[in-house]
């Protein structure tokens, strides 16, 4: 079977651990750039990608790469490309282009409609028609990336971004991606080896993806369809295969996801059931201060509120009390913190293990990694010396 220059792109901060992912399913030589991995792989892996990767937003197949010295050979050289290899005037298409560093292209909107022209007059004096551009369910998605004067072009195999897994129904007013929350999961080791929770949990996307990783459930296996299944080379039976290779693991722990609001625990629930994961998770309606379960070498993590919906000072007030229940309840497990409100941090009160930047959405955020000792930290961390 033959193999292609595939891309997958993430977003800031997961490059590595998408990397990581891709090795464990084959790929091959892997290199990671900026938001993207890029790696060798057969249509098989293509299908593998899309269905197992859970840190990865879509992934793309490369076609051509081209340097143009202006706008009008930019036309032309997208014009050259054989595009009755991939599709046909009946089939509807959009263009997704990003720009940077480029003289000619001041934005990606003057990219896309300058190829969607040399597309549409390449059929035109093909079969004297043009196919027709769908921007909200295409046939076929293209993906442009100009850097400075050079041009890929990529068949994007995903279609809708690869967060919309395809269970979550309802969500509250900052519903967490499911890229993130996956690779926060993976960045914080977590594999099902231990209990797991999320004391603020929302619509409840952590906990779900941590269900989903802890009973190895793919990333894609709730979603509707794939970009690919429109392509002339599409292997329904081959695509079975990848679904069928897959076998779920039993998980002997408890994972737990509570939250204050009802109505948030209740579109949690909703969003577990269609992700066949509600009967694995252990639901509580629940103040984080009056949380009563007992954990002990396991992982929690938490989103709490950033500060775009509560004054400064109910926001240090609510973080000195995650600080506080983590410190005095929570000691001997480990605890990750997302938040984008830096100055809300110290108020933890927590010297944190370890840093990473991430990004929700716009929101450039730290991820950090609080050790919970019991006792004092500097004499634990002088009995673990010993």
């Amino acid at each position: 079977m033959k193999n292609f220059r595939l891309i997958a792109k993430t977003a800031t901060g997961l490059e590595q651990v998408l990397a990581d992912e891709i090795r464990e399913i084959g790929g091959k030589n892997i290199s990671i750039g900026n938001r993207a991995v890029y790696y060798e792989g057969d249509l098989k892996m293509i299908y593998k990608s899309n269905y197992f990767l859970r840190t990865a937003l879509r992934v793309l197949k490369e076609i051509e790469i081209f340097r143009f010295k202006d706008v009008d050979q930019f036309y032309l050289k997208c014009k050259a490309i054989d595009w009755n290899k991939y599709f046909d005037v009946e089939r509807s298409f959009v263009i997704h282009s990003t720009v940077g560093k480029s003289r000619e292209f001041s934005n990606s909107m003057f990219a896309s409609l300058k190829a969607k022209d040399a597309i549409a007059d390449y059929f035109r004096e093909k079969v004297g028609k043009r196919p027709n551009v769908d921007t909200v369910n295409p046939d076929f998605v293209i993906d442009l990336h100009v850097h400075g004067n050079s041009c890929t072009v990529s068949l994007d195999s995903s279609g809708e971004s690869l967060h919309k897994r395809g269970y979550r129904i309802n969500q509250g007013e900052a519903p967490l991606n499911e890229v993130l929350a996956a690779g926060m999961l993976k960045l914080a080791n977590w594999n099902g080896e231990s209990d797991f929770l999320d004391p603020m949990c929302g619509s409840g996307t952590l906990p779900i993806e941590a269900a989903m990783i802890a009973y190895n459930i793919p990333a894609g296996k709730f979603r509707k369809n794939y970009a690919f299944e429109n392509w002339y080379d599409y292997d329904q039976l081959l695509f079975e295969k990848v679904k069928e290779s897959n076998q779920k693991v039993e998980f002997n722990y408890q994972i737990y996801a509570s939250d204050i609001s009802g109505s948030n625990l209740l579109n949690a629930k909703t969003n577990a059931r269609r992700a066949l994961v509600f009967n694995k998770i252990n639901f509580l309606v629940s103040d984080f201060r009056d949380l009563k379960i007992e954990i002990q070498n396991s992982l929690i993590m938490i989103n709490p509120p950033y500060g775009e919906r509560l004054k400064e000072k109910e926001l240090s007030n609510l973080y000195a009390m995650i600080g506080e229940r983590l410190k005095h309840k929570f000691s001997g497990n480990v605890a990750w913190i997302l938040s984008s409100s830096m100055e809300s941090f110290k108020y933890v009160g927590l010297k944190p293990e370890n840093r990473i930047d991430l990004f929700n959405g716009s929101l450039r955020c730290k991820y950090n990694k609080y050790r919970l000792f019991k006792g004092k930290r500097n004499i634990q961390l002088q009995k673990k010396g010993n």
